[in-house]
C-alpha cells in the first residue's frame, strides 16, 4: 500500500511538472503574439502588459526549479524520468530567456509607437509567427520525448535566420536612401533580431530533447572534438 501511495505521488509530480512548463510556454507564447500585436497596432498600453507579464514568467521558473529539484531529492527518479527532470532544469532557462527577449521586443514596439508612422516589415510578422509555432512544438515535444519532431523544430531555425538577412539587408538600404527614416528602421531591426535570438532559444530547447530521447548530443556541432 505505502510503494503504490508513493508511486501516484511520484507520477502526480512529474505530471504537475509537464503541466507547469506547458503553461510558463503558453504565456511566453502570449508575451511573444502581444508584443508583435502591439507594434502592429502603434500600441503603448499592450506593449507595457507585455513587459509586466515577465514577473508571471520568473516565478513560472522558480516554480518549476523548486518541483524538479523536490523531485530528484525526494523521489530520486531513474533513466528517462531522471534525464526529463535534469532537462527541465535547462530548458526552463532558455524558456524564462525567451521570455525577456518577448520583452525586449514588447520595449521596441513601446518605442515605434512613438514614431511617426512605418510599416512593420512582413518578415517580422512571417518571424513572430515561426517562432511562436516553434516554441509551441517545441515544448510539446519536451513533454512527450519526440525527437523527430524536435528535429523538424530545429530545423526551422534556418527559416528564421534567412527572414532576418533578408530584412536586414532590405532595411540597410532604406536607412542609406532616406536618413529620415534611420532611427525608426534601425528599431524595426532590433525587434526582428529579438525575434531571430527567440529562435536560437527555442533551437536550444528542440536540442536537448533530441539529446534527452537518444542520448545524441546534437548542439555546437563545429565546436566538439572529434569523435574517437
Amino acid at each position: 500500500m505505502t510503494t503504490t501511495h508513493t508511486d501516484r505521488e511520484y507520477e502526480a509530480d512529474l505530471h504537475l511538472l509537464r503541466e507547469r512548463l506547458l503553461l510558463m510556454g503558453g504565456i511566453v507564447e502570449e508575451m511573444i503574439r502581444d508584443a508583435l500585436q502591439a507594434a502592429i497596432a502603434r500600441d503603448a498600453a499592450l506593449a507595457q502588459a507585455v513587459i509586466e507579464r515577465d514577473r508571471e514568467v520568473n516565478r513560472s521558473e522558480v516554480e518549476v526549479d523548486r518541483l524538479c529539484l523536490r523531485i530528484l531529492a525526494l523521489r530520486q527518479p531513474a533513466a528517462s524520468d531522471l534525464r526529463f527532470v535534469t532537462f527541465a532544469l535547462k530548458v526552463v532557462t532558455d524558456v524564462e530567456r525567451i521570455g525577456d527577449l518577448a520583452v525586449n521586443v514588447a520595449q521596441r514596439a513601446s518605442e515605434l509607437a512613438a514614431e511617426p508612422p512605418l510599416p512593420l516589415p512582413p518578415e517580422i510578422s512571417q518571424m513572430s509567427s515561426l517562432v511562436q509555432n516553434m516554441l509551441h512544438q517545441a515544448l510539446d515535444a519536451f513533454v512527450r520525448g519526440d525527437a523527430a519532431a524536435s528535429k523538424a523544430v530545429a530545423d526551422r531555425d534556418d527559416e528564421v535566420d534567412a527572414l532576418y538577412k533578408q530584412l536586414f539587408d532590405r532595411e540597410m538600404a532604406l536607412m542609406r536612401s532616406d536618413p529620415g527614416a534611420v532611427d525608426r528602421a534601425a528599431r524595426q531591426l532590433f525587434l526582428a533580431k529579438n525575434l531571430e535570438r527567440l529562435a536560437d532559444h527555442v533551437q536550444n530547447v528542440a536540442e536537448m530533447v533530441i539529446f534527452m530521447a537518444q542520448g545524441k548530443d546534437v548542439r555546437h556541432p563545429g565546436s566538439r572534438p572529434p569523435e574517437e
